[in-house]
């Protein structure tokens, strides 16, 4: 994937959130993709869209007041979100911005259900929270077939806790 993450993100939150967190990742060696720089002039904005959510690793989702109410926000959490769902993989990594949970509960119960990153803790902190999930190798309960046998096996495994981890061991 050219991409470590795609921020999808309402325009209101760029200036607060999403450039200072794409600069942030950036910063700390990411591939990231955002719509200010990745689009240029006369582009076409759903096929470089596409392209950016086709080639990202990752979904960083900005989930804010703003962001309920854009068309173009909802379609691209709509495109990683049959991504995380035909792949079995996670894909959508939510921040939460000006938002608490019965507010994402009232828009989008599937949303509320996962763990999120919270802007009030500061740019640095999503930061960090995304490139722990970068940094974690990723695994599928189609690939846990036996006992993990090195430490780096153990340590995924247990971190992704797939259906019944808990009896390989």
């Amino acid at each position: 994937m050219a991409y470590d993450v795609f921020i999808c993100h309402a325009t209101e939150d760029k200036e607060a959130v999403a450039s200072p967190l794409a600069r942030e990742l950036a910063d700390r060696g990411l591939k990231v993709w955002i719509d200010d720089v990745q689009i240029k002039l006369g582009d076409s904005l759903r096929r470089k869209i596409d392209e950016g959510l086709r080639e990202s690793r990752f979904g960083v989702v900005i989930l804010s007041p703003s962001f309920f109410t854009k068309r173009w926000t909802q379609w691209e959490l709509d495109g990683l979100a049959d991504r995380e769902l035909s792949t079995g993989e996670k894909v959508v990594l939510p921040v939460w911005h000006n938002v608490d949970h019965d507010f994402i509960a009232a828009q989008s119960p599937s949303l509320a259900g996962k763990h999120a990153a919270r802007t009030d803790g500061g740019i640095s902190r999503v930061a960090d929270e995304i490139i722990d999930v970068l940094e974690t190798p990723s695994i599928t309960a189609a690939e846990i077939d036996r006992v993990p046998r090195t430490e780096q096996e153990e340590i995924a495994h247990l971190r992704a806790r797939p259906p019944a981890w808990e009896y390989l061991y």
